[in-house]
Formats: C-alpha cells, sequence, structure tokens
C-alpha cells in the first residue's frame, strides 16, 4: 500500500505589527486563507488573544466563520482555544455550531492560554490556567461527544448540560490540544484520546522532546483505555522560501527583527540571538527556522520526521518576515515542490519520463517503419505520383 501523505498547513497567531492597518491586516489573513485553499494546503489554525498589541484575534470562531464560505474545501482550525477563558458549555456550543457552518471542516485547537497578561485582565492567577483547562477539557470532550455533564469546579458548574446538535459528521469534531516544553498537552492527548498539536517544535526545547512527548502520550493513553495517533500528530515551525537562499535571506529582512523583538520581550520566548550575531544566521543555525529554499524546507521536515519518528502534518508558523507578495510566493513554492517531493508525487511521473526515454529509439524505429509501411501501401495502391513531394522529402529525412 502507498505511504501515508504528510498534510500541510498555517498557523496564523497572527501576526500583526501595530502600526499598520488593523482592517487589512484582517483581511489578508483571510486572503491568505482562500490563498492556501486554492494551492490545496490541507489546514488552517486562528489563535485566541487579548493583549500585547500584535496578535489581534480575540476569536478562533469569528475568523472561521468569516473563513468558511470564501474558503470551501481547507479545514478551518482553532489556534488554540484559551479553554480557562470560557465557560464549557457556551465554548462547545461554538464549535458545535461551526461544525454545521463549516459542513464538518472544523478542527478544535485547545490549550491553557499563552499569554499571562491575557489571565491577569481577567483575574484569573496564571498557576491556575494549566488545571482550569484540563478540567475544561474534561467537560467539553464528553459534551462533543454527545453526553449529558454534570460537574462542578471552583470557576464553572454544568447541570445536566447537553449539546441540542449533533455532530454534523458521523465522526465528531477532532480535538487537538496544544504541547510546547512541558509534558501537559501530551499527557491530556492521552488521556482523553485526542491530537495532539506541538507548538513551537522546531525550537531547541521543544525539538528534544519530541519522541518523549509522544512516548508520554501513548503511556497515558493506554492507561485510560485510550489510543493516540501518529497521522493526528501535528508539528509547527516558521517558514520563508524563495528561488534562491539569498533571496529568501533578504526577503525576511522586512519584519524578521520587530518579530523577534516582539516574541522576546512580549510573549517571553528565548528567540533573540546572542550579540553581535546576525538574527537570520542565527535562526536558521539553531534549526528553529527555515529561510531558504523549497529543499531547506524539505530537510527540515525530514529532520523532524526522524526526530519525532512520525508525525502526519506540518504547520507553517505564519509570520509576516517578508513583504505580502513574497509571503505568498514563499506558501506558493511549498506547494509547487515541497509537498509533491515529501509526497513522492512526482515519483511515478518522473518513471514514466524515463521510461519513454530508455525505450526512446527502439520506439521511434517502430513508428518509423508503421509510417513508412502505410507510405507504401499508399503507393501500391494509388502510385507514387499521387504522393505529396514535401511528404516523401519528410520520410526520406526521418
Amino acid at each position: 500500500m502507498p505511504a501515508q501523505r504528510l498534510r500541510f498547513g498555517s498557523f496564523i497567531a497572527p501576526v500583526h505589527v501595530p502600526d499598520q492597518n488593523p482592517a487589512l491586516q484582517l483581511e489578508r489573513d483571510m486572503q491568505l486563507t482562500e490563498w492556501l485553499d486554492m494551492l490545496g494546503y490541507d489546514e488552517v489554525w486562528f489563535g485566541e488573544h487579548h493583549s500585547g498589541g500584535w496578535e489581534t484575534s480575540a476569536s478562533p470562531e469569528l475568523s472561521i466563520a468569516a473563513a468558511a464560505s470564501r474558503a470551501p474545501r481547507i479545514k478551518l482550525c482553532t489556534g488554540v482555544s484559551s479553554l480557562p477563558y470560557h465557560h464549557p458549555l457556551m465554548l462547545a456550543d461554538r464549535i458545535r455550531q461551526l461544525d454545521y457552518i463549516t459542513r464538518g471542516r472544523v478542527i478544535f485547537g485547545v490549550g491553557p492560554g499563552a499569554l499571562p497578561s491575557d489571565a491577569y485582565m481577567m483575574g484569573i492567577p496564571t498557576a491556575e490556567v494549566r488545571d482550569r483547562m484540563d478540567q475544561s477539557l474534561d467537560a467539553l470532550v464528553r459534551l462533543l461527544r454527545g453526553e449529558t455533564v454534570t460537574m462542578e469546579t471552583s470557576w464553572f458548574k454544568l447541570q445536566e448540560a447537553r449539546l441540542q446538535l449533533p455532530s454534523y459528521t458521523e465522526q465528531g469534531v477532532e480535538i487537538a490540544v496544544a504541547n510546547m516544553i512541558s509534558p501537559t498537552g501530551a499527557r491530556a492527548a492521552g488521556k482523553y484520546g485526542i491530537s495532539l498539536l506541538s507548538l513551537g517544535a522546531t525550537s531547541a526545547g521543544a525539538f528534544n522532546a519530541l519522541a518523549s512527548h509522544w512516548a508520554v502520550a501513548e503511556d497515558m493513553a493506554k492507561v485510560h483505555g485510550n489510543t493516540v495517533n501518529r497521522r493526528d500528530w501535528r508539528l509547527v515551525g516558521p517558514v520563508h522560501v524563495a528561488e534562491t537562499r539569498e533571496q529568501a535571506r533578504e526577503n525576511v529582512r522586512f519584519g524578521l527583527t520587530r518579530w523577534i523583538e516582539y516574541m522576546s520581550t512580549i510573549a517571553a520566548l528565548p528567540l533573540a540571538p546572542p550579540p553581535g550575531v546576525d538574527a537570520v544566521e542565527y535562526l536558521i543555525d539553531s534549526g528553529f527556522a527555515v529561510i531558504g529554499t523549497p529543499d531547506d524546507c524539505i530537510a527540515q521536515i525530514d529532520r523532524l520526521q526522524r526526530q519525532s519518528g512520525g508525525f502526519g502534518c506540518f504547520l507553517q508558523l505564519h509570520h509576516n518576515w517578508a513583504k505580502w507578495a513574497e509571503t505568498k510566493r514563499s506558501y506558493e513554492l511549498i506547494a509547487e515542490y515541497v509537498i509533491p517531493k515529501v509526497n513522492r508525487l512526482t515519483d511515478d511521473r518522473l518513471a514514466s519520463e524515463q521510461w519513454v526515454r530508455d525505450k526512446g529509439e527502439g520506439l521511434r524505429g517502430q513508428l518509423v517503419a508503421a509510417v513508412g509501411a502505410s507510405i507504401a501501401k499508399h503507393a501500391a495502391e494509388r502510385g507514387a505520383e499521387t504522393l505529396s513531394p514535401d511528404l516523401l522529402a519528410a520520410f526520406v529525412k526521418n
């Protein structure tokens, strides 16, 4: 049987530079989704954030609803819904509605919330967000599977709660839980038998822990009588490609420095290069980012496959390091060259071409003989004088 193909998508946090038109930035997220749909990508993920000034997506559900009619094929995903910020019944009900709006194309990504400032504004202690995520996820899994749920925690209460609509599809909404460096997400994936979403998979800490995280998910699945599938495991990493490595490096200098400054200070991720080290070269040399050609992207995916032991979907972390046209071209080059190469979509065509080349002289000889026999037959029946001089000359020449 043919090998299973790797799926591809984009994880739109989003990244919106604060000094640009916010309406245009949100529209470009929709245009990017349309572009990915046309190029044949499999998934696009929309984030949820409420502070910091850059990641201006307060509701991934709104983005999905807006994109559903503009991008009719691609799967639309919450990336991710911050569970401690929502009552489980309200969130489950919105996801179920999206299940119908998208005709079964929604994927429900969940997490504890990325920015401590978001939790602070809502009066949620940062130390409690992961426990609240687990409590909420327990209720959400059961609600989305059609159960009636009664439970009470320190921050929400459910009394015979149930959804009014069944799942749009027989298999139900796929749920994916986010994971970074700690095993929290991997444990939840195994505990509830849901998918794993490895954010920042190319950062040093997360990359080194990929195999152990999957082992945690499998172990927890056994403990709770569930199964987890590598086909449902998604890895996220930043990519920008161009026709040459030099062009890719030049492209990303448009916005990379500001992005690193934001991620290092607001998001508190250790991405800043050491003093005196070029940021582009640092991200490339560390393995965190692909800034180069489609071949460099293929090498990164192979590296992730070997480190993880196998996964099912690669999501590009959308970043806006380059100008809009160059960003779209990067996605296009990946669709043109990376996806076919990784999934061996061109092997049969290349083999067919080589097969014809190898048999070229023999097949050509048969064709010439057949044409010659036809000319000779006509000449025998009607006489050589009825043949076109140009036809005779062409046959003798060839």
